[in-house]
């Protein structure tokens, strides 16, 4: 994967378009990422991150805002990266999410949502992919062939996690090479193990705690059927002997033979006395039937002497029924006479009030008959004008509710009109306090703005003088450190300076009379030096003291840039204003904030009164619309009541000769309709009175006729025998039992006891005595409950056989099934156990750690191809899995090799520069080991994080040999430094320039040195 281009607009400190040229500026292969502290360097890493993967590296992801501050309030976040991959090339643009001003709000913002954009070139033109973010991050992720968190360890190597890696113990790197390498799925799958182990484990438990439930509840049926104790090894529940060399099986086998023997005793035991019970219950019931045969004998016998004793009274009872039946034959014509009777004498009573009533009212009942015809002519004419009166009535009610409406719309009319006068006085009202408020109200957004001026003004003059403090004190340290390096440099110059003078003395201790000198070749030594001090205790003085003097100059490098870094906070400060008078900045403030809560409030009033005044339009517009309609309204109602009038008098006219006195028609036809009422009452009476009479004559002739037949001379002979229902009932029912009981007694003697007592009687064989009776009962009974006791003890028997031998079959069964998932619980504890780095594992080395040691022996391999070129041969990183002491977990152990010495020691012992050079190498080695886990994705651009500061000259030369090594096969190598020898070394550089409105870039061509 090669990076050619990159855009930034509106991201991180980058307020304004920057492009980057990557093309151009790797044309060397090798190129330098420079820039002030705080300038954007690794906000350019990060821009290249958010392009293809959507979000930036590790915590700076969550801490960090994507969108300038420096940025124009519009100006939309914006990285266009343009990569090839794969022999493809592509474009992708992202946008994160942010805050637009809103265009329709004064003060308010409106969320963009994040918005992503793919193309592909494809012949010489771009060809659009995918605009969306899940389609555009799957599409990359398969063309990168890496996830984020991958491309960051391989593309951007994190010098500072290697570093702190290196010096770590061996049992401190789990979690850094957890998090390159994710092996978090080893640590998921040890957790799987543990937990199939603990269910394992469960189920063989919960298997145990089964087979003691199902011996125990053997155990139990025994003791439900009371057997005789035996011996502690056959009678106890396997869980509770003390023998542990008893078989469980075994002692089911003789608990299941013993229950089914005493089952089989218990059930003779019953049949012995169910057959006693049997004979004594067939000896009782036969003793029982004589008795009872016998009492029915008796019973019978009695009921035969009243049935004769009250056959004469049935037979008087027979024939007074039939004259009674006789007679009730005429019934009909004597009831037919009686009615006729009453009739008549009914119809002359009503015929003679009839007449009295027509009398009464003035009418001849004579002519009934034709007065009745007169009337009912005059109603038919008065109930065909009936409508005419109702619609007369209809129109005066309408007439009073026309001339109701009439007076309502004129009453509404006047108040509306009474009511929009008002309102537009009110609209002149609220018009007049609209007016001034306007002016301010417009300026609020301005004054509002001039408000967060004049506060953050007061914020940069606090910043600005904390500053100036912050400043003073630096500044006031760094001569002090510079004066102390001063001194120091003096004393490691001036112990130099003894060491070589002292040379003189070393060499004149190793002169010797007659031999020469190995300066002079003099073989006379007249006057010899005389050494101070020893060679090597000045050698280690000045070692001393020039570490010494490199540490302060160290510390006075870091003082001089926080010098710097603060000068240029300050400067900063101060073009921001921050130089003005506190007082003065405050006293604005207020001002300000006064001023806009002022145009605030008047934008608030003024809101309120263009409501009122929309609200009173709304309320004209309506009053206006009710005026008009009450007033049309007036006029309708006044036309209606004209015509209304009109048919009123034209009615009235036409009905006044109809009534002819009556207040209304229908008070003259009621009158008539009680006449005619009278009229027909008296027409009918007289039809009823000549219908009574005939019916009369033709009842007493139709009974003359039948009585010859019934055997009666006259009708009231007839009436004396006919009987009232409740006697003709009673003689029937009492006939009724009389025959009924004759039959019964007769059965009774005809019936097989009765016959069989009968007999027994007459030889003699008589039932038992009572109290004989009652002891042949109790012994039947004593039988009976003794056989359903022993019947009940042998179901319970066989219950508890049946439950034994089916408990004995779950046992077997269960204790089969136990078998492999004990296997399998052992097998899984021991596995588990050996995962985890406990058990048998002497190493205490888990599973992830096995792998992760495996990763790391790869990274030392890797690492030590490039430490070796960086050290001139000396120092080799080498992966250890010596067993820790005192039990702890191994296996992640790293040694460096000395090959000068041929010593192992541990890495924590390098030198600065020496840690430098080997975290350098870890790091290119782990992006070797995860491209090759990557499928072998070709990384042709890699960037490397600072560190170089630490290098001496030589080893900086040799660290730069191999990053050059990086660049065979056309990869890019960019380097983030602030070292000058760098700057000097290498010529292709990208400069961040830091700015108080943000920072921007430029490519620049160093001379070479």
């Amino acid at each position: 994967m090669r990076i050619h281009r990159l855009d930034i607009e509106a991201f991180g400190p980058f307020a304004t378009p920057q492009h980057i040229d990557f093309d151009h500026l790797s044309a060397q292969g090798l190129f330098l990422l420079n820039g002030a502290t705080g300038a954007g360097k690794t906000s350019i890493l990060d821009a290249i991150c958010f392009a293809l993967y959507g979000s930036v590296p590790g915590t700076r992801q969550e801490g960090k805002r994507l969108r300038s501050d420096h940025a124009a309030p519009g100006a939309e976040p914006r990285v266009v990266c343009e990569f090839s991959a794969r022999g493809r090339r592509f474009e992708v643009t992202r946008s994160p999410a942010w805050d637009r001003p809103s265009a329709r709000g004064r003060n308010g913002f409106t969320t963009q949502q994040a918005k992503t954009l793919l193309r592909e070139r494809v012949a010489g033109s771009w060809e659009e992919k995918s605009s969306r973010n899940d389609e555009v991050g799957a599409e990359l992720s398969d063309v990168l062939g890496m996830d984020r968190e991958q491309f960051t360890r391989v593309v951007m190597l994190p010098q500072g996690d290697f570093a702190a890696f290196l010096r770590s113990k061996a049992n401190e790197r789990l979690d850094l090479l957890q998090k390159l390498f994710g092996t978090q799925r080893f640590e998921t799958l040890e957790r799987q193990l543990l937990q199939q182990s603990a269910e394992a484990t469960r189920a063989v438990e919960e298997n145990a705690s089964e087979l003691k439930l199902l011996l125990d509840r053997v155990a139990s049926e025994r003791d439900h059927l009371d057997l005789p104790a035996a011996d502690t090894s056959g009678d106890a529940s396997p869980s509770d002997r003390t023998d542990p060399g008893q078989d469980p099986e075994a002692w089911l086998a003789a608990v299941e033979a013993e229950v089914r023997a005493e089952g089989k005793r218990r059930e003779d035991e019953a049949a012995e006395a169910a057959s006693l019970s049997t004979r004594l219950l067939e000896q009782f019931q036969e003793a029982q039937e004589r008795s009872l045969r016998h009492g029915r004998l008796s019973a019978a016998m009695q009921r035969r002497v009243l049935l004769e004793l009250a056959a004469p009274r049935a037979l008087e009872n027979k024939e007074m029924l039939g004259k009674h039946w006789r007679a009730a034959v005429l019934s009909g014509q004597l009831e037919a006479v009686d009615s006729a009777a009453r009739k008549l004498q009914a119809a002359v009573a009503r015929a003679s009030v009839i007449r009295g009533k027509l009398e009464a009212a003035g009418l001849d009942a004579a002519t009934a008959d034709v007065a009745l015809e007169t009337v009912k002519a005059g109603c038919a004419v008065l109930e065909a004008r009936l409508s005419d009166e109702q619609r007369l009535e209809v129109i005066m009610a309408r007439l009073a509710t026309v001339d109701g409406e009439v007076a309502e719309h004129q009453a509404a009319a006047r108040a509306s009109a009474a009511v929009l006068e008002q309102l537009r006085l009110d609209v002149s009202a609220v018009e007049s306090e609209i007016l001034p408020r306007v002016p301010l109200a417009d300026q609020l957004t301005e004054l509002e703005r001039a408000a967060a001026d004049a506060a953050g003004l007061v914020g940069i003059v606090a910043r600005h003088a904390t500053a100036t403090h912050e400043l003073d004190e630096i500044t006031q340290r760094h001569l002090q450190a510079r004066t102390s390096s001063q001194d120091l440099r003096q004393k490691w110059l001036d112990v130099r300076e003894l060491r070589l003078a002292n040379a003189a003395g070393e060499l004149a201790a190793a002169l010797e009379s007659g031999r020469p000198c190995a300066v002079c070749g003099s073989e006379e030594h007249p006057h010899p030096a005389e050494a101070v001090q020893t060679a090597l205790s000045l050698a280690q003085e000045e070692k001393e003291a020039k570490e010494r003097f490199e540490a302060s100059e160290k510390a006075l490098g870091l003082l001089a840039e926080q010098v710097s870094s603060a000068a240029q906070v300050l400067a900063g400060l101060v073009a921001q204003g921050g130089s003005v008078d506190a007082a003065e900045a405050e006293s604005k403030r207020a001002s300000a904030r006064e001023a806009a809560s002022a145009a605030r409030q008047a934008a608030v009033e003024l809101e309120k009164l263009r409501a009122r005044h929309e609200a009173l339009s709304t309320q004209i517009a309506l009053v206006q619309q009710e005026h008009a309609e009450s007033v049309s309204g007036a006029a309708q109602a006044s036309s209606a009541v004209h015509l209304l009038q009109e048919q009123c008098a034209a009615l009235e006219a036409e009905l006044a000769g109809l009534r002819e006195g009556f207040p209304s028609l229908r008070g003259k036809l009621e009158a008539l309709m009680a006449e005619r009422g009278l009229l027909q009452s008296a027409v009918d009476a007289d039809r009823e009175l000549d219908q009574a009479k005939q019916a009369g004559m033709d009842a007493a002739a139709s009974l003359e006729k039948a009585l010859p037949e019934s055997g009666f001379a006259s009708g009231d002979e007839a009436r004396k025998e006919i009987l009232p229902p409740a006697d003709v009932v009673g003689l029937e029912k009492d006939l009724a039992d009389f025959d009924a009981e004759s039959s019964r007694v007769d059965e009774l003697f005809a019936g097989e006891d009765l016959v069989l007592a009968a007999k027994e009687a007459s030889i003699g064989e008589l039932p038992l005595a009572e109290a004989e009776l009652a002891e042949s009962r109790l012994l039947a009974s004593t039988a009976a409950d003794d056989a359903r006791a022993k019947a009940l003890s042998a179901g319970l028997a066989g219950k508890s056989a049946d439950a034994v031998a089916r408990l004995a079959k779950e046992y077997r069964t269960l204790a089969q099934a136990g078998r492999e998932p004990l296997s399998r619980a052992h097998m899984l504890a021991e596995l588990a156990d050996t995962v985890r780095g406990s058990g048998d594992n002497n190493y205490r080395m888990s599973l992830n750690t096995y792998v992760l040691a495996a990763r790391l022996e790869q990274v030392a391999l890797a690492a030590s191809e490039r430490l070796v070129a960086m050290s001139d041969g000396r120092y080799t990183l080498q992966h250890t899995d010596a067993k820790a002491a005192r039990g702890a977990k191994s296996g992640l152990g790293l040694e460096v090799v000395d090959e000068w010495t041929g010593q192992r020691r541990d890495t924590s012992t390098l030198s600065g520069g020496e840690s430098f050079m080997a975290s350098l190498s870890l790091a290119l080695g782990l992006a070797d080991v995860v491209q090759q886990e990557a499928g072998g994705v070709d990384i042709e651009t890699l960037f490397v994080d600072e560190g170089f500061g630490s290098l001496d000259e030589q080893s900086l030369e040799q660290v730069m040999d191999a990053l050059e090594g990086l660049r065979d096969g056309g990869r890019v190598v960019g380097l983030v430094s602030h070292v000058a020898e760098m700057k000097q070394r290498i010529t292709s550089q990208l400069q961040v320039v830091k700015g108080r409105n943000g920072s921007s870039v430029r490519i620049a061509e160093a001379l070479p040195v």
